[in-house]
């Protein structure tokens, strides 16, 4: 608030809130560069950082892909038959199973996935999880041993929470699209030509890689944007002002700007 009240009343320092501003940005986006160069250099794999993914890739995806999975096939049925029975009583039956593919497959579930493995991340920033605060230790050999935690650990989280996004997506999304043969044609084998013309109509090449490239995205972004704000806070400790996970906002903020990005490609 205070910093606020001093950006208010001094219009001088608004020159360097924005220069702070950008360097933020750029700094994130250095730190996601290098860090994709990382991931795609054999040399990264061996053996500590491949047992270090694994982990992570256990915590984040396998443990709560049943779950989750299970969570977003009760919320998808209900918006299916919710689809279904309002497009009936307009008479537009034919096009309620190509808007529960857009809507629900294509939109929805990968930007909650995001939002989930995001959200398990812990949204509560602690700091002596990452050494801030550890006892016998000055400040800047705390700062000094969470700044190594984080760069060992950059690699595995970003494999990590890319594969988890991609995962909890592309399963959610099949056992939705069973849920929504089943709603339309019941148990009938009859149903299938029409439902996979509808589905592959929907699910054109562009369409397709479109929806793989955002997925991957959002991956990047919940792996990405909270490490590089906490590498920000060890070279700018003063700026500790909040216990909400740093880059929670801007995070956010990403997944909306990817999503909305993605809608107007495809509808514009």
């Amino acid at each position: 608030m205070r910093r606020t009240l001093n950006l208010t009343a001094r219009p001088s320092l608004w020159g360097l809130a924005l220069a702070r501003y950008l360097r933020s940005w750029w700094y994130m986006v250095h730190l996601g560069a290098v860090a994709i160069v990382m991931a795609l250099s054999p040399s990264t794999y061996h053996r500590a950082n491949r047992l270090a993914a694994s982990r992570y890739i256990y915590a984040s995806t396998w443990q709560v892909l049943p779950w989750f999975t299970l969570a977003s096939a009760l919320v998808g049925l209900v918006i299916i038959r919710i689809v279904l029975v309002t497009a009936k009583s307009y008479g537009l039956s034919h096009y309620a199973l190509e808007m529960v593919v857009r809507v629900l497959v294509l939109e929805l579930i990968p930007l909650s996935a995001a939002m989930f493995v995001a959200l398990r991340a812990g949204m509560a920033f602690d700091a002596s999880a990452l050494g801030l605060a550890r006892a016998g230790l000055s400040p800047q050999a705390a700062g000094d041993e969470a700044l190594r935690r984080v760069r060992r650990d950059l690699v595995p989280q970003l494999i990590a929470n890319a594969v988890a996004v991609l995962s909890l997506a592309m399963v959610t999304s099949t056992v939705v699209l069973v849920l929504a043969y089943l709603n339309v044609y019941g148990l009938s084998p009859w149903g299938v030509a029409d439902y996979t013309r509808t589905v592959g109509r929907v699910f054109e090449p562009v369409v397709t890689a479109g929806f793989v490239l955002k997925t991957v995205l959002f991956g990047l972004a919940v792996a990405l944007i909270p490490t590089a704000a906490i590498l920000e806070l060890q070279r700018y400790p003063r700026r500790v002002v909040s216990t909400v996970q740093p880059g929670a906002l801007r995070l956010l903020f990403v997944l909306l700007v990817i999503e909305a990005a993605s809608l107007a490609l495809k509808y514009i």
